[in-house]
């Protein structure tokens, strides 16, 4: 190879290693600075939930945020170390003085922890407001079990839970009206569909504001049976094909299984196959192989179908 050629071919291969490696260079946060929005620094408040915000960095990927009491420099408790991928935080808290702070981080740095301070003072019950965190807002489930959680509220002694399939139209006819004073409780649904749930604290003279609804769904009716279109069972035909069968409206993806002629052996490894739509390509197999395949519905909570029958083809 000549000089000149070599030349050419060491700045060419740079060209290529350098931009190939910024693809893989995170920017530095480490000169970034964070700045907190709310609450502001020496906040008073009388609400025990506040919802800590911040100013988004670009190249973050998710945001640390701590709270302490009294503050960091002299911990009485670790409330709470979080990682965060949104700006903003919601958390309940008893009456108290905190100081709070964030950072952002990437995979390879940080920016400096911001921190601010803020106290909250003893205020009436009534004026409150439970932070539900389970289950999430419009869950949709399979499980006839389901349990409910929330975080404590200062001066609660209790918390009333109601869940209902009516939208609280009749307080009289609820699914659920309970007491308890714990921080959760499991309840067993009988019956499928949409409901909706709420949540108070209560003490001998007074309540709090309800917790906004919550919506969930509860499903363990699997889907149909698929029935197989084509190719139609004992066909020849030249491979690639398509395999197709009918959509079912509660199917959310469809499992498809195919067999070896004796329909037990798994035809290679990549099955049994998650397919989104109701069809998919197959183009392996040697001619004159007899090909077995069969496929079942699941619904978006995870419910399965039965299978299909069998159905096979020849491979031409």
């Amino acid at each position: 190879m000549s000089g000149l050629r070599k030349i050419v071919l060491l700045v060419v291969l740079a060209l290529f290693m350098g931009s190939g490696c910024t693809e893989f260079i995170e920017p530095s946060l480490a000169k970034a600075e964070m700045r907190l929005l709310a609450p502001a620094e020496a906040t008073e408040s009388n609400s025990y939930q506040q919802t800590f915000w911040w100013q988004q960095q670009q190249d973050a990927l998710w945001y640390r945020l701590q709270i302490v009491t009294p503050s960091f420099t002299r911990v009485e408790k670790l409330l709470l170390d979080t990682l965060v991928s949104a700006d903003k935080f919601t958390y309940t808290l008893d009456p108290g003085s905190y100081q709070w702070r964030v950072r952002a981080e990437n995979g390879s740095s940080q920016t400096p922890f911001s921190t601010q301070s803020f106290t909250i003072y003893p205020a009436s019950l009534k004026e409150q407001i439970v932070q539900v965190v389970a289950p999430a807002n419009t869950l949709f489930t399979a499980s006839a079990e389901l349990k409910y959680s929330w975080l404590n509220l200062f001066g609660a002694s209790g918390y009333r839970l109601q869940v209902d399939q009516n939208n609280f139209v009749d307080e009289n006819k609820l699914v659920l009206n309970e007491v308890t004073d714990n921080l959760t409780f499991t309840q067993t649904l009988s019956l499928e569909g949409k409901y909706q749930f709420r949540v108070r604290a209560e003490n001998a003279t007074e309540n709090s504001k309800w917790s906004a609804v919550r919506e969930f769904s509860y499903d363990a009716t699997p889907p149909l049976q698929v029935t197989l279109t084509s190719p139609a069972n004992k066909q020849t035909v030249a491979t690639p094909l398509t395999l197709r069968w009918d959509e079912l409206a509660d199917a959310t993806k469809y499992e498809l299984v195919v067999y070896k002629s004796d329909s037990t052996t798994l035809f290679s490894s990549i099955y049994p196959q998650l397919v989104s739509g109701n069809s998919a390509t197959f183009n392996a197999g040697s001619a004159g192989e007899t090909i077995v395949w069969r496929v079942r519905a699941i619904d978006r909570v995870g419910n399965k179908g039965v299978f299909s029958g069998f159905f096979s083809f020849i491979v031409q």
